[in-house]
């Protein structure tokens, strides 16, 4: 009992040990605006500010970001991203940048960059008509994600490539992205060209 005790007071220490050394730099929560770094509670007379702070976890300066960054698209979670590894007519595409992918991604993730995925449509199974306009009909499912709930990477690549003809309906948008990948102890691999 004894050692039971003494190892919940000094795991209680850490973690108020940890606590207090939390850096104090206030990240933003609904836009780019650098000043967007507050949000004001009112209720029964009592004002609270919630802010978002650096730590351990929450690494990302981002923003949140929508569950549906586009109408039509499916947001999904770990469940869903997982059967996707298994499904031929599904492509689970890593949109961080290369760098971010090499470190490690999730397992047969290929990596378009979210700059780069308007210009790669072919590679997510679309045709450039004569025209120049894209013909998306044999276009595979498109498994999205980034870093996370605040990384706005993916987000921007799927409002691009729905801009310029990628139906939104083949795509799943997963907001939780490695940080919640990681977070939850799924395996992870090291990206390859």
């Amino acid at each position: 009992m004894r050692i039971l005790t003494a190892t919940l007071l000094s795991l209680t220490l850490l973690a108020a040990s940890a606590w207090a050394q939390t850096p104090t730099k206030k990240l933003r929560l609904f836009s780019e605006d650098a000043t967007d770094t507050s949000y004001t509670v009112k209720r029964g007379g009592k004002t609270l500010e919630i802010t978002r702070v650096m730590t351990g976890c929450a690494k990302n300066e981002g923003w949140f970001q929508p569950l549906v960054p586009v109408p039509g698209v499916t947001p999904v979670g770990e469940a869903e991203m997982l059967h996707a590894l298994n499904d031929p007519d599904a492509m689970v595409v890593d949109m961080r940048s290369m760098p971010e992918f090499l470190a490690a991604t999730i397992p047969t993730a290929v990596n378009i960059p979210f700059t780069e995925v308007a210009l790669r449509m072919n590679d997510l199974g679309c045709d450039k008509a004569a025209d120049g306009k894209w013909n998306c009909t044999k276009a595979k499912k498109l498994y999205a994600f980034c870093n996370g709930p605040v990384c706005p990477q993916s987000p921007i690549a799927i409002r691009a490539i729905t801009r310029d003809g990628f139906p939104a309906n083949k795509i799943f948008y997963y907001r939780g992205g490695m940080l919640d990948w990681m977070a939850l102890g799924l395996t992870t691999q090291p990206g390859e060209f």
